[in-house]
């Protein structure tokens, strides 16, 4: 065979004995072999695989094969540098810090993000493309956000705006847009779904990290969620919102918003609104912990209102069996990525290490699959079967007795494979 031929050959990647936890059960398998051709889970058997000529063999030895894990509330672009830094830094810099970052995502064990605001569409691009190393990303592109709301990231000196006003640096980097009234948010939901958002991410009220909305404050009208989610529709995705307050999150649900991020001040009435209409609660684990990021005066008062919501917002979610993705929404610090794998285990506060496994792997990929047409990966995600994506973590130890492995990629995550690509191999 020529060389020519050999290279068309796809790899072929065999984990032996293995104990898988497929993305859904609550037990391990029993010992099996599993076999990835290419991009995808070719064969999964009791009796062992005979390999072929080629074949890279990895020996599992009893550890737990598992799907890659997938943060559905990320921000790549926007995560490893302080607000006042991305306001003013050369984007070229911002690009090479976020380029860093998508690597030790990667290295963490989360194949996949849902990118929720942040200029990341070049970012993905370069991942796509082999020059970065990271995870698959499905982009928002900039949240639209309604003047002087969660999205506004002008001073106040560029306030009162002339008509003709220049875009705000916020806006000229496509971190955030703003949008008022039904054309216009028509129009920014637009130009975002043009770059190639999968999602549209709307701010649906005051938020904890903004410089000028209390967190009480409902933002935009039904009218003009109503246009954003009509634009996304015929574009075949979803629109997410970022909200906190019942009255804000009602009026996105009466619009068809399909997914509410954070959540956390909602009551009994707006939780039942939400099943009726089948709409996800993307949820973090926002409380008083080690992982909360600094924040002082208001904003830590805003702060405190949301980690006081949360065991109510996810003790109703689960009593009306709202669909719940997670994530962890880090923003602005610097320290926080590290501990992407811990916040997911902060999650046992409300759940058994099954099901917040579960959700980090084929519960967020079914959420990931609400971009439709717009999915930038073809083939299914988050789980271990025959045909699925080789998104794939070998792990020392079994994770569904102890959910804290996940807190220590470095030590317990032993082989990372991505698209059947091997990114770490530590079994040697």
């Amino acid at each position: 065979m020529s060389n020519a031929a050999l290279a068309k050959e796809p790899s072929t990647v065999l984990f032996q004995q293995v104990r898988v936890f497929d993305g859904i059960s609550k037990q391990l398998s029993e010992p099996v072999d599993v076999l990835v051709r290419g991009q995808q889970i070719e064969r999964i058997s009791k009796t062992p695989i005979e390999p072929s000529e080629g074949t890279t063999v990895i020996a599992g030895n009893g550890r737990t094969l598992m799907p890659g894990l997938i943060d559905a509330h990320w921000h790549a672009m926007l995560a490893s540098l302080p607000m006042q830094a991305l306001l003013v830094a050369d984007i070229g810099y911002i690009n090479l810090v976020a380029g860093q970052q998508a690597e030790q995502t990667l290295m963490r064990g989360f194949t996949s993000v849902r990118d929720l605001s942040g200029p990341v569409f070049g970012l993905k691009r370069a991942i796509d493309d082999g020059i970065v190393k990271g995870p698959r990303i499905w982009p928002s592109g900039a949240m639209v956000s309604q003047t002087g709301g969660h999205g506004d990231f002008r001073f106040p000196y560029e306030v009162p705006a002339p008509q003709n006003a220049g875009l705000s640096r916020g806006e000229s980097t496509n971190a955030g847009v703003i949008a008022d009234g039904v054309d216009e948010v028509r129009k920014r939901v637009r130009e975002q779904l043009m770059l190639g958002a999968t999602q549209i991410k709307l701010a649906a009220g005051g938020g904890v990290s903004s410089m000028y909305d209390p967190i009480d404050v409902a933002q935009y009208s039904e009218d003009e969620f109503r246009a954003a989610v009509e634009a996304a529709a015929n574009w075949g995705t979803y629109v997410t919102v970022h909200a906190y307050t019942s009255r804000a999150v009602q009026a996105a649900v009466r619009a068809g918003v399909k997914v509410v991020e954070h959540g956390q001040l909602i009551d009994e009435e707006t939780a039942r609104l939400m099943a009726k209409n089948n709409v996800w609660l993307s949820v973090q684990a926002f409380i008083d912990n080690e992982f909360a990021n600094p924040q002082t005066g208001e904003a830590r008062q805003k702060q405190q209102m949301v980690q006081a919501g949360t065991d109510t917002a996810i003790a109703m979610a689960k009593k009306h069996k709202i669909k719940l993705a997670w994530g962890t929404d880090i923003l602005f610090n610097p320290r926080a990525p590290r501990n992407q794998g811990a916040m997911l285990v902060t999650m046992e506060r409300w759940f058994s290490a099954p099901e917040v496994l579960r959700m980090a792997t084929s519960t967020n990929a079914e959420l990931l699959a609400l971009s439709g047409e717009r999915n930038p990966y073809k083939g299914q995600l988050g789980v271990v079967k025959e045909g699925a994506l080789a998104d794939l973590l070998l792990v020392e130890g079994n994770p569904l007795e102890n959910l804290s492995l996940i807190a220590n990629p470095q030590q317990n995550f032993v082989v990372i494979m991505k698209d059947g690509v091997i990114y770490k191999n530590q079994t040697h």
